[in-house]
C-alpha cells in the first residue's frame, strides 16, 4: 500500500481515522494542510510523520514558486516553522525538515521555479531512502525471530507508520519472507486503538495470523508462556538508548523483563535523537482528554473529571535486549554502542 502518495501538484493520504471501516485518501496541497493531517492523525507513526513533512515543504515552495526569491524564502520559513508545531516527540520530523533545510540552502541562488522542483526531488529521494531502510531494519531483525515465533507487538509500526514495509512489523514481514512461520499477538493500544484498527487491518492485509488483545492482556498471556518475543517502533531515541514510545510501551518492557522475554526494538537512525541524552530530555505529548473520555462520537467517562493523556512513555535502554536499525543489531545499547552506529 502508498501511505503516502505524491500526485505532482498535491499529497495524498491515507485516511488513518477512517480504518478499518474505510480505505480512503486525504488530499494535501500546502504546508499547512500536511500540518493539520500530522496534528489530526490523518498521518502517524514516526518515519511516516517525517516523509509527510518532507513534502509538505515540497508543496509549498510548488506554491510560492511564481514569487521573487525574498518572499518565497519568508513563505518557506514560515512553512518549516507550521509543520515543525504539528507534533513534539517523533524527532523524525524534524530530521526530515532539517534535510529540507539543507535543500532550500544549496538552492539558494536558483529562481523559485527551480528551487521548488529540487525540493520535490529531495521529498521522493526521502520517501524512497525510508522504504530501503525499513527494509534494511527487516534484515537485520528477521535473523532473530525464530521460526514458529509468537510475536506481540503495539501500537502500529507498519507501512502505514511508514512510507512502505514498516520497521516493527517490517521484521515480521521479512521473516515470513524467509519462509518463518510467524504469528503477531497485537495489543489494541488504547487510547488511540492503532494496534486494534491498523495493526490488526494491515496483517489481515498481509496474511499474517493475528490475535487481538486488549492491552491489560498481555501480561496474563506472558506468564501462560504464549508470547516468544515482543518488538515495538520508537518515536525518539536518547543517545542512552532510552526509548520514547506510544505511551504502555514501558509497561511491557517491565512485563517482558519479568517473564524472561526478549523485547526489542526497530527503527531508523533518524529516529535516534543524539542532542537527547536520556529519556528525560525527550518531550512528551498530551493529547486532548476526548480521546480518553470516549471514542468516535461516544462518551463513556462522566462530565467533570480530570484526564491524563499523554501519548508516549520512555522505556529505560537497561530493558531494551536489542535495537535493529538500518544499520544492523546493537545488543543492549547503551550511549557507546549508540554512537557507535553513527560511527563516533
Amino acid at each position: 500500500m502508498e501511505t503516502l502518495r505524491w500526485r505532482g501538484d498535491r499529497l495524498e493520504l491515507i485516511d488513518q481515522r477512517s480504518l478499518p471501516a474505510r480505505f480512503e485518501y486525504a488530499s494535501c496541497a500546502s504546508a499547512a494542510d500536511v500540518a493539520e493531517a500530522i496534528r489530526a492523525m490523518i498521518v502517524r507513526g514516526a518515519p511516516a510523520i517525517g516523509c509527510a513533512a518532507a513534502f509538505g515543504i515540497a508543496l509549498e515552495a510548488l506554491r510560492q514558486r511564481s514569487r521573487p526569491r525574498d518572499e518565497f524564502d519568508v513563505a518557506m520559513e514560515a512553512a518549516f516553522q507550521r509543520l515543525a508545531g504539528s507534533r513534539p516527540t517523533a524527532v523524525n520530523l524534524f530530521w526530515a525538515l532539517e534535510r529540507m533545510r539543507a535543500a532550500v540552502a544549496s538552492s539558494a541562488q536558483d529562481d523559485p521555479d527551480l528551487a521548488a522542483d529540487k525540493l520535490v526531488d529531495a521529498a521522493l529521494e526521502l520517501r524512497r531512502a525510508d522504504i530501503e531502510t525499513n527494509r534494511a531494519i527487516g534484515r537485520a531483525g528477521a535473523e532473530f525471530v525464530p521460526d514458529g515465533a509468537r510475536i506481540l507487538t503495539y501500537c502500529n509500526t507498519g507501512a502505514l507508520a511508514t512510507a512502505g514495509h514498516g520497521t516493527a512489523l517490517g521484521i515480521v514481514r521479512s521473516a515470513r519472507d524467509q519462509g518463518k512461520r510467524v504469528s503477531v499477538i497485537a495489543s489494541e493500544t488504547r487510547p488511540y486503538l492503532q494496534g486494534a484498527r491498523l495493526t490488526a487491518w494491515e496483517l489481515v492485509q498481509e496474511k499474517i495470523p493475528v490475535t487481538l488483545i486488549t492491552d491489560n492482556m498481555a501480561g496474563h498471556l506472558m506468564r501462560l508462556g504464549k508470547v516468544d518475543l515482543t518488538i515495538v517502533g520508537a518515536d525518539r531515541i536518547a543517545a542512552n538508548g532510552d526509548v520514547a514510545n506510544k505511551i504502555g510501551t514501558y509497561t511491557l518492557a517491565v512485563l517482558a523483563e519479568r517473564h524472561g522475554i526478549p523485547f526489542f526494538v526497530a527503527a531508523p537512525l533518524s529516529t535516534i535523537d543524539l542532542s537527547a541524552s536520556d529519556g528525560n530530555a525527550i518531550p512528551i505529548e498530551e493529547r486532548d482528554a476526548s480521546e480518553v473520555t470516549g471514542y468516535a462520537g461516544a462518551r463513556w467517562a462522566p462530565e467533570g473529571i480530570t484526564v491524563a493523556n499523554p501519548a508516549f512513555d520512555i522505556t529505560p535502554a537497561e530493558l531494551v535486549g536489542r535495537l535493529f536499525t538500518e544499520r544492523g543489531a546493537v545488543e543492549r545499547p547503551s550511549s557507546l554502542r549508540i554512537r557507535a552506529l553513527f560511527g563516533a
